[in-house]
């Protein structure tokens, strides 16, 4: 037997090679949606901070008899807040100011008193992909006293440079994060999942390369998931497979002997047919009477010969489909049947006009025969055929008013050798019929069997439909 060596893919391909870059992948596309929000209230944090230290700055200006301060001072309390420029307005009380140099210009202005949420974040997202040169006006409450208005004038760089250092930081520990999760996380699905996957594989190719060896099934584990159910549906299916190539290399054993004794035996049983020709002839009337017992026992033992032959002859029936109509089909089957007592015929026929079908005509001929003759030797008086097309498929339905099946036969229908629909029948008949209905790509199946007769559903596939 030839032995194929297992082939894993490389580490780079591999499934957990996969599962850690998709991981990373996740895990900073996490901190990218949890960087956004964080870095547009970075931003509103300290621009709130900026006008905290602008107000404490403009109270000076109130301890003063008259609200001013010299220019030395004014310039380190705009020194500290880092502005051009600070304002504070009270409820019913003026507007005090400090401003050392007037700026060049302003480009933009904010209002911490009308922020939202996407507001943040276009806005701190705007500052980085900025160039950090603006000047900006900040507008909002104190959040020393929420009744009191400041506004400050100042520079945008100093925030991007802060803005930059702190999405760093977030970058440098999203990453570390990311590693930290995506180790434990392929550790975790390494050897829960990969590493088992890994030897179902092995196994696999192990149980491939012979599975006549007992060995090589897999044995469950105790695990309850997944994986464990996967491990013991795949020992239960190698140990039916095992069986199953063991039972077929025995039949395909045993029908190679059974067709090499039937061809011996059929020109023995050839034999006996010309002797018992010749004992027809005979005038001696005890020998009249048993030949046509002798003839009948002959007969069904060619039969049983020629239907085991059929059976076990290698490869599925051909077919050749042809066009025809099958109620003139039914009546050429009907001339080979034996007529009843009265001389009425035992076939019918309840097609009213031409059907015509497509399948194998000579096929066809032999499964209503087939299904006929059954039902002629299991008692039946009447045997009657009719057709119908439902959808895409032709229904054929052969019923007879026999006394219907046995529940062993029922059992064991369309089962060669255990099947038999009469006593001293083998089954094949039906499980050739089966195979015959199959290979056209219908079917055949018993539709009811009752006390008052048997009836077969023949199933072909319609291809009047599908022609232009």
């Amino acid at each position: 037997m030839t032995v194929t060596n297992l082939r894993l893919p490389p580490l780079a391909k591999s499934l957990s090679a996969k599962l850690l870059l998709l991981t990373i992948a996740f895990v900073m596309l996490a901190e990218v949606l949890i960087f956004a929000p964080s870095i547009g209230r970075f931003r509103l944090t300290y621009l709130e901070e900026r006008l905290a230290d602008a107000h404490l700055a403009i109270l000076a200006l109130e301890a003063t008899p008259d609200n001013m301060v010299g220019e030395e001072l004014e310039r380190e309390l705009l020194t500290h807040v880092g502005a051009y420029m600070v304002a504070m307005t009270k409820p019913g009380a003026g507007k005090l100011m400090l401003m050392s140099a007037k700026p060049d210009r302003l480009d933009a202005s904010v209002d911490l008193r009308d922020t939202h949420f996407f507001g943040l974040i276009g806005s701190a997202l705007g500052t980085l992909m900025g160039d950090g040169r603006r000047v900006l006006r900040v507008v909002g409450a104190s959040p020393k006293n929420p009744e009191v208005v400041v506004e400050i004038v100042l520079d945008e760089a100093e925030l991007r440079a802060l803005m930059i250092g702190y999405g760093n930081r977030i970058l440098g520990l999203s990453f570390v994060i990311s590693l930290f999760t995506a180790a434990l996380v392929y550790l975790s699905l390494h050897l829960l999942m990969v590493r088992p996957m890994r030897r179902l594989t092995a196994n696999m190719a192990r149980f491939r390369d012979n599975p006549e060896d007992a060995s090589r099934i897999a044995q469950p584990t105790g695990r309850s998931d997944e994986i464990g159910v996967a491990r013991r549906e795949l020992a239960n299916m190698q140990r039916g497979l095992r069986d199953a190539l063991q039972q077929r290399a025995r039949l395909a054993a045993l029908g190679t002997a059974v067709t090499k004794i039937n061809h011996d035996l059929r020109n023995i049983l050839a034999t006996a047919r010309l002797v018992s020709d010749r004992l027809m002839g005979s005038g001696d009337p005890e020998v009249q009477r048993v030949t046509p017992t002798l003839m009948g026992a002959i007969d069904r033992a060619v039969d049983l010969c020629a239907q085991t032959l059929d059976y076990t002859r290698h490869g599925a029936p051909r077919i050749e489909p042809t066009r025809f109509d099958l109620t003139e089909l039914v009546a050429t089957v009907r001339e080979n049947l034996p007529e009843k007592v009265n001389g009425s015929p035992a076939l019918g026929c309840l097609i009213d006009g031409a059907f015509e079908i497509e399948a194998d005509q000579e096929q066809l001929h032999r499964v209503l025969s087939n299904l006929s003759l059954n039902s002629i030797h299991a008692g039946a008086a009447r045997v009657e055929v009719s057709a119908r097309r439902d959808g895409d498929q032709v229904l054929i339905e052969v019923a007879d008013n026999g006394p219907g099946l046995a529940t062993k036969a029922r059992e064991n229908l369309f089962k060669p050798f255990a099947g038999a629909a009469r006593p001293g029948g083998t089954g094949l008949g039906l499980a050739i019929a089966r195979e015959l209905m199959r290979a056209h790509g219908g079917d055949l199946r018993l539709a009811a069997s009752t006390a008052e007769g048997t009836r077969f559903t023949l199933i072909l596939p319609d291809r009047e439909g599908s022609r232009p």
